[in-house]
């Protein structure tokens, strides 16, 4: 489907980011730092651990609310750490197995279908 752009950013991508953020400071830290510095209110973090103890993507929820950033959270398992830390207007996806690989293989699912939904609430388009 052809589609107006979206604003969208992969925190995971640019290696060199990614290496000066864990060197200088933590690797717990290399999307909190990315956060702080892009985020605006208002914006979206998709947060995806399969745990939901990922140190490093605990730090991002952290920094996406101080930013004033919603969060959408893909967790398995329990939720882990993520799940008590996101606010009533968070949204928190959790898929109840302690399989990783079923838990992943549903996240996969899961984006594609909020792909799905945003072009349908976006573009008014059945998608």
């Amino acid at each position: 489907m052809e589609r107006p752009p979206l604003a969208a950013m992969a925190l995971t991508t640019d290696t060199s980011t990614l290496t000066s953020i864990a060197n200088d400071y933590a690797f717990d830290q290399v999307f909190a730092k990315q956060v702080r510095a892009l985020g605006q209110p208002n914006d979206v973090l998709l947060a995806i651990s399969t745990s939901g103890n990922s140190p490093n993507v605990v730090e991002a929820v952290h920094a996406a609310h101080e930013r004033e950033m919603r969060v959408v959270a893909l967790t398995g398992r329990n939720g882990g750490a993520i799940g008590p830390l996101l606010k009533h207007s968070d949204v928190h996806i959790c898929v109840p197995s302690d399989r990783t690989s079923r838990i992943q293989e549903v996240h996969l699912l899961v984006l594609h279908c909020l792909c799905d939904g945003i072009d349908c609430m976006l573009l008014g388009e059945d998608a």
